[in-house]
């Protein structure tokens, strides 16, 4: 017998992270909660949250408290263009705990060790400084040292981090928020850059498709701003709607 009967799987996408906590909402409407989670970058902070004990709604609200520009701070570019020293704030005065184990349900951050070249999966250490390294997407925020090593996005190596969770698990729920669709034109530099982050982080999604019971994509995050929290309560609204479309009468 498995050790938990439902873990959720939340995956990197940036500001779409506001996806998983309107999924996570959904989800609780149709009775289904997880008794583990999984994030990595954007699923690490609203993975945190939910582990916390918050509310869909009130991370909703934390999160979407302040601008982009009030979560970073600019860093002469020797590491990284920006610092997360807003958001490891924010995230530190919402917190009800310092440590990982201390979560109300058990929570693992997802990151990738850029000393050693290898993805990690942690459920013990300082909760704030395993999601900011969570999410601090390479080049464009500096890495966070931790324990003499660097870390940066987990979504870098593992966008969607369900090997933790695999053997623990009676049932599999995942979410991707970075759909990739066909497109007929290239258009601008910035669309370049994320069209290759989408194509990257989703390089192995078909065959980890097949390791999880339900797999929840909204196809209409696809016109949604990696780094725009002026979206936040659409995107919300798009993971919500998204879950309340699907029949969950067998799970």
């Amino acid at each position: 017998m498995k050790k938990y009967k439902v873990g959720l799987v939340l995956s990197g996408g940036g500001s779409r992270g506001f996806a998983h906590l309107g999924v996570i909402k959904a989800l609780k409407e149709k009775g289904i909660e997880p008794d583990v989670i999984s994030g990595a970058s954007a699923g690490s902070i609203a993975g945190s949250l939910i582990a916390d004990g918050k509310s869909p709604e009130d991370a909703l609200k934390i999160i979407k408290n302040r601008g982009f520009s009030e979560y970073t701070s600019i860093r002469f570019p020797r590491k990284g263009f920006f610092s997360l020293d807003g958001l490891r704030k924010e995230l530190e005065d919402a917190y009800s705990v310092k440590r990982i184990e201390d979560l109300q349900i058990p929570f693992y951050a997802c990151v990738t060790n850029f000393s050693k070249g290898s993805v990690e999966y942690h459920n013990k250490g300082v909760l704030s400084d395993f999601v900011i390294a969570s999410s601090s997407i390479p080049i464009m925020f500096e890495p966070v040292l931790i324990d003499g090593y660097h870390y940066v996005d987990g979504g870098l190596l593992d966008n969607l981090p369900f090997k933790p969770l695999q053997n623990i698990c009676e049932k599999l729920i995942a979410v991707n928020l970075v759909p990739v669709i066909k497109t007929e034109k290239i258009g601008s530099m910035k669309h370049i850059i994320g069209r290759t982050l989408d194509l990257a982080v989703n390089c192995k999604l078909p065959e980890l498709k097949e390791f999880v019971d339900v797999f929840i994509e909204p196809k209409e995050l696809r016109y949604s701003s990696f780094f725009s929290i002026k979206e936040a309560d659409e995107v919300f609204k798009i993971g919500y709607e998204s879950v309340m479309k699907m029949d969950f009468d067998n799970f």
